[in-house]
C-alpha cells in the first residue's frame, strides 16, 4: 500500500513543503479551486511526484470528510500538510474564522482519525498569533479542546467581540496553535506527531496582497526593522516542516515553531514595540 502526503491548500508553501517531504510517496493536492490543485500537480508531476488533485472546502465538514475518503482510497494517510486559509485583507472576520479556525480544526479532527503509525502533520499557523495579548487559561483551553462544531459558537468569537479582520485573524492563529497542541495528545494514541509552524512574512501570492493592501505599509515597516531585514521564502518554511514530518523530529509533537526573521521580538521588545 503507498503512502500519501495529503496536502491541503496547493500554493506556494504547501508545493514547497511537499517537495521536502513527498519522496516515494503520493501526494494528493487538495485546494477550494480545483484549478489551483491541477496546476500544483503538474508542476510537481514535472519533478517527478505522484501525484492526484481534489477540491476541499475546508469550512465544510462534508467537504473535508470527502478529503479523507478520498485519501485513504489512495493509501496510507503519513502526512498531512495544511496550508490552507485566508488573510485579513481577503476576507471579512466571520469567513476568516469559519476558514482559519473551524476549518483547521476540522481537518485536524478528521485526519487524527486516520493517519498512519509514525505518521506526521504540520499546520502553517502565523507569526500573528504570537501577538495577541495573551489569553485567559479558560479562553486557551476553550480554543484547544471545544469540539470543532461548537467552536464558532463560543462568546468571544462573537460578532461583538471581535474588532476586525485582522483580530479575528490573531485568535484564528493563536486557536491553530493550541488546537495544534491538544491534538497532539490524540495524535500520539496513533503513534503519530503533529506540529505548527508560524511563519512571519513569506512571499506567496497571499503575502503580496497584505503588501499592496491596507496593511503594506506595516508589513514592510516588519520586514526593515527586523533582525533578519528581509522576508521568508517558502523553500524556508519547506526546510522547518522537513525537520518536524522526518526522523530527525520524531522527538517534536504539539509544538508551535515561529519563524519570522525575529518579527516578533522586535514587536515585544524592539523597534516594533507598539508606543
Amino acid at each position: 500500500m503507498a503512502n500519501v502526503n495529503v496536502v491541503i491548500g496547493a500554493g506556494s508553501i504547501g508545493q514547497a513543503i511537499a517537495r521536502r517531504v513527498s519522496a516515494g510517496k503520493r501526494v494528493l493536492l487538495a485546494d477550494l479551486r480545483e484549478e489551483n490543485a491541477a496546476a500544483a500537480a503538474r508542476t510537481l508531476a514535472d519533478a517527478g511526484f505522484e501525484v492526484s488533485v481534489a477540491r476541499v472546502d475546508v469550512s465544510s465538514r462534508v467537504s473535508v470528510q470527502a478529503l479523507v475518503g478520498t485519501a485513504v482510497a489512495l493509501g496510507a494517510v503519513s502526512g498531512v500538510i495544511h496550508a490552507a486559509g485566508v488573510s485579513p485583507s481577503q476576507a471579512s472576520p466571520e469567513t476568516i474564522l469559519k476558514v482559519d479556525l473551524y476549518g483547521t480544526a476540522l481537518v485536524l479532527e478528521a485526519f487524527g482519525e486516520v493517519i498512519a503509525q509514525g505518521g506526521s502533520g504540520v499546520v502553517i499557523s502565523s507569526q500573528s498569533g504570537h501577538r495577541l495579548p495573551a489569553l485567559s487559561a479558560e479562553q486557551d483551553r476553550a480554543l484547544a479542546t471545544t469540539p470543532a462544531d461548537a467552536l464558532l459558537a463560543l462568546s468571544m468569537l462573537q460578532p461583538e467581540q471581535i474588532r476586525d479582520s485582522l483580530h479575528a485573524y490573531q485568535l484564528s492563529k493563536r486557536g491553530n496553535s493550541l488546537r495544534v497542541m491538544a491534538e497532539a495528545v490524540r495524535w500520539g494514541k496513533r503513534g503519530a506527531r503533529v506540529n505548527t509552524i508560524s511563519p512571519g512574512i513569506i512571499i506567496t501570492p497571499l503575502a503580496r496582497d497584505e503588501l499592496t493592501g491596507p496593511r503594506g505599509a506595516g508589513y514592510r515597516r516588519m520586514i526593515e526593522l527586523c533582525a533578519a531585514g528581509r522576508a521568508g521564502t517558502p523553500d524556508e518554511v519547506g526546510n522547518v516542516a522537513a525537520l518536524l514530518m522526518g526522523p530527525d523530529g520524531g522527538f517534536i509533537s504539539g509544538s508551535d515553531f515561529l519563524m519570522d526573521g525575529g518579527v516578533t521580538a522586535a514587536y515585544w521588545f524592539g523597534d516594533l514595540a507598539p508606543r
